[in-house]
């Protein structure tokens, strides 16, 4: 009994630890399959689609593609919350506002997530295709009220550019911001629209909209809005290499046969840019002259530098105009990476291209509708000088991007070798023309050489080809020159006109050969710069006449240029 008795016991002692280490080994499995869980599928953290930007550090992404980096997370644990507003802190500068760099913000919310007029309204959607709840619900009721989100996005916080009586003067203008709470930053006449206008930083930490509304109901205030952001187009920035490699962009526009015929001499186009490196070999003698609307003393930039290359290359390389004259104004600040600019800067690069004898304006740069540099680009527009801009980077679903949606501005997407459309290239019916824009060779600073991608290069193709019309008839007309880069254009895509290419692919050979010579061109300015003070007189002859009205053969043709060319009313 004794034996059975300590049997049993010893049995119950045994399967009671046979269950405990069950349960334990059961409890281990569970931990280890945890853990394993969090290293094969680690959880992921995805970052909101607008992008947060360090002011101290060039921006790692490519410019037109919204933030999609993925933050991976060692183990279960709170993830802070992704803040839906870009707070732009600016360090304080004696004369103007630095421009600090940034990736394209603007295709950064999706349809579904813009108003009628295709601003943004909330938070993008995290999906990007428009499905899903709509962003109108936390956006608030009423067309265009938008949240804080989307006013940080589009323009510099706390900051406002406001025309004021021109009888002021500075001291009075200083008190004028002092009574509103406001830092005057910079103010000045701007001749080119007739008009003072200063920039105003709130400095006493009151709302921006309580500062507006008390700000804009001043009787020295004539109008006030945002200080808007702009950003460089181009879509991606490698590291400048060294080489010569072939520009297959030359081939597609026909400019080897268009040089037997024009170079762009004596014709100045004013370049709206970062830096341009004027020593580079390929920029020799072609900047005719140099303007800082920044009052900045930053050395050249790859964008501007690789700009200029386009237009006026001649050692190498070979710009579509080579003999033209380059106006250099750094309106958009940085060494490195992106760029950014705001409206009082691009009001102050415009005034001074319309002051000093540019007659092309190349823009290769977007952002929002913008009353103020609208006023201006009318005013340029009105004093004849031809406006060309980058359609923008920011993609199929994109709003119009100004200042290329502008009626007065031609506006240019970007195609690659195979002729097809840019994957990032915007589209819409105000895109007038395509050019090659993808995998453009060209020269960057400390002599170097860079392969890059944007509109922006299709913006500067064809503000080349636009300087040799005007070499072949210097009174040409801004719409003359616009109707020829039409007509004739080899058409891409589905046939006739389409929001993709607009009237097609510019042929510099066929548009050269379209404008007859005008053997009376004046020679330019001994400043670099070129006069037309003889334009008027000779644009009253019969052969002038013909070409600034160009006859238009067919209805049903692509080149035919009508009303339907022009931006539809936003």
């Amino acid at each position: 009994m004794t034996r059975k008795s300590e049997s049993a016991l010893s049995g119950r002692i045994y399967a009671s630890s046979l269950g405990v280490a069950l349960l334990l080994a059961a409890g281990l499995g569970v931990e280890v399959a945890q853990a394993q869980a969090i290293m094969r599928t680690p959880t992921i953290s995805v970052p909101t689609r607008t992008p947060t930007i360090s002011p101290s550090i060039a921006a790692r992404v490519s410019p037109g593609v919204g933030a999609r980096a993925a933050a991976v997370a060692p183990g279960p644990r709170a993830i802070p919350a992704i803040p839906h507003t870009i707070t732009a802190r600016r360090a304080p500068m004696p004369v103007l506002p630095y421009a600090r760099y940034s990736p394209n913000l603007y295709p950064a919310c999706t349809a579904a997530y813009r108003d009628a007029d295709g601003e943004c309204l909330a938070q993008p959607n995290a999906g990007g295709d428009g499905a899903g709840k709509s962003g109108r619900k936390s956006a608030g009721k009423g067309k265009g009220n938008s949240t804080p989100a989307a006013v940080a996005l589009r323009s510099f916080a706390n900051e406002f550019v406001a025309e004021i009586d021109g009888a002021l003067s500075v001291a009075e203008a200083d008190e004028l911001a002092r009574r509103h709470g406001l830092t005057r930053v910079a103010s000045e006449n701007f001749p080119l629209i007739g008009a003072t206008f200063g920039l105003f930083r709130i400095t006493d930490g009151r709302p921006s909209e309580t500062v507006r509304r008390e700000f804009a109901a001043d009787g020295s205030v004539r109008s006030l809005q945002p200080n808007y952001r702009y950003v460089l187009q181009d879509q991606k920035s490698s590291v400048p290499t060294e080489g010569d490699p072939a520009q297959y962009a030359l081939t597609k526009l026909r400019l080897p046969q268009a040089h037997t015929l024009a170079h762009g001499a004596n014709v100045t186009v004013a370049v709206i840019d970062s830096g341009i490196d004027a020593h580079h070999p390929e920029l020799a003698h072609s900047i005719a002259d140099n303007f800082d609307a920044l009052g900045s003393t930053e050395g050249p930039h790859v964008h501007g530098t690789g700009i200029a290359g386009v237009i006026v290359a001649h050692a190498k390389l070979m710009g579509s105009a080579p003999e033209a004259r380059i106006i250099a104004i750094r309106a958009f600040g940085g060494t490195t990476g992106g760029a950014q600019s705001s409206s009082y800067i691009i009001l102050r690069s415009l005034n001074y291209a319309a002051e000093h004898g540019a007659q092309i304006v190349n823009m290769s740069f977007a952002g929002p509708k913008d009353a103020v540099i609208e006023r201006a680009i009318a005013a340029t527009a009105a004093r004849g000088l031809v406006l060309i801009a980058a359609a923008g980077n920011a993609g199929a679903k994109s709003p119009p991007l100004y200042p290329a949606a502008n009626p007065n501005v031609i506006a240019v997407s970007a195609t690659d070798q195979q002729d097809r459309l840019f994957a990032a290239s915007n589209r819409g019916n105000y895109v007038a023309l395509a050019a090659p824009g993808v995998d453009i060779f060209l020269p960057a600073p400390d002599g170097k050489y860079q392969m890059t991608s944007g509109t922006s290069f299709s913006a500067a193709y064809v503000s080349g080809v636009a300087a040799l019309l005007l070499e072949r008839n210097y009174a040409l007309k801004p719409e003359a020159l616009r109707m020829t880069l039409a007509k004739t254009a080899r058409d891409l895509g589905s046939p006739g006109r389409d929001d993709l290419f607009g009237d097609g692919q510019a042929d510099a050979f066929a548009a050269v050969t379209a404008v007859p010579a005008d053997g009376a061109t004046p020679v330019a300015a001994a400043s670099g710069t070129t006069k037309r003070e003889d334009a008027e007189k000779r644009r009253e002859e019969p052969a002038i006449r013909a070409i600034e009205q160009p006859s238009l053969s067919s209805a049903d043709d692509k080149s035919t240029v009508s009303q339907a060319d022009r931006p539809a009313n936003r």
